[in-house]
């Protein structure tokens, strides 16, 4: 088998035998082809591996799967449903079209699709609780097609929403709006978080510190962070190719959560209604593309 690149942490030489098995020296074998396919790196921080013409493509075709997975969903929900039905329409899915549920069994959690509902912020676990009307359901998909991964969640209404609901929803969705906008080579990922914060409190709402945004693409979840609130600057410089998510989780009041028992679902401490949406976005010449677009 071809190795396009060097077993990490074994340093293979110019006149080294070349590890593809070939009995040719390094240099007259794979060296060219691996330093044409080895991952661009962000000029300050080696550790945000940049994303090539091919990569964005693949991470593109798997954001069509994440939202037709979001779509499907959408339709389905009424109440009287479960969060646990929820997640055998995701799973079936994306099995069907020959892809994998990234978050089944990724550090131990059980399902393959995070299911939040109301006050639960994030990393709800699909189970018996039964939808009901007027509720807010979170659907948070990741999918792995073809060795690349992307990232989308919608916040619903199951029938018809109350007032809050309704408020914390549009809150959400144009908090993620106000990220994005900020996304362009020179800006920063303090720049997100800047406008993100400063809209939702705008509003009397809060916006959730303890879990972030996060490259991706390669890897579930990769460098760097990306917080939703902070100040103008701050953070990591954003350069062409780099590929993350805006994912602001916005409570209609404190920032603060708990986490329960399951070690996974995060709910609001003094137990507001919560929202979020997430895109995964790459950074452009020129400005952003999401990579996973819906109309918000």
């Amino acid at each position: 088998m071809k190795v396009n690149q060097p077993v990490r942490g074994v340093k293979v030489g110019r006149n080294d035998l070349c590890p593809c098995g070939s009995g040719k020296k390094f240099k007259r074998c794979c060296l060219a082809e691996s330093v044409q396919t080895r991952p661009r790196t962000h000029p300050e921080k080696p550790k945000i591996r940049l994303k090539s013409a091919s990569d964005v493509e693949g991470i593109r075709r798997a954001g069509r799967l994440v939202l037709a997975t979001l779509d499907l969903v959408r339709e389905r929900l009424e109440p009287g449903i479960t969060t646990d039905m929820v997640n055998d329409w995701v799973h079936e899915f994306t099995l069907r079209n020959n892809a994998t549920p990234a978050p089944l069994h990724y550090r131990g959690f059980p399902k393959s699709v995070c299911v939040s509902t109301n006050e639960e912020i994030c990393h709800g676990i699909p189970g018996p609780r039964v939808l009901k009307q007027g509720d807010i359901v979170n659907v948070d998909v990741t999918t792995i097609l073809e060795g690349y991964y992307a990232d989308a969640n919608k916040t619903f209404f199951v029938g018809e929403p109350g007032p809050q609901a309704r408020k914390i929803v549009d809150v959400a969705r144009q908090s993620l709006k106000e990220g994005m906008a900020m996304v362009k080579p020179g800006n920063s990922v303090g720049d997100i978080g800047w406008a993100i914060q400063t809209y939702a409190e705008s509003q009397g709402c809060s916006v959730v510190r303890d879990f972030v945004g996060h490259g991706v693409g390669f890897d579930f979840h990769e460098p760097p962070q990306v917080p939703h609130f902070g100040q103008r600057g701050d953070g990591v410089r954003l350069v062409p190719g780099m590929v993350f998510t805006i994912e602001p989780m916005i409570n209609a009041g404190g920032y603060e959560l708990i986490v329960l028992d399951d070690q996974w679902t995060a709910i609001t401490k003094d137990r507001s209604l919560s929202a979020q949406f997430e895109q995964t976005i790459l950074v452009t010449p020129d400005g952003w593309e999401s990579l996973t677009p819906y109309a918000l």
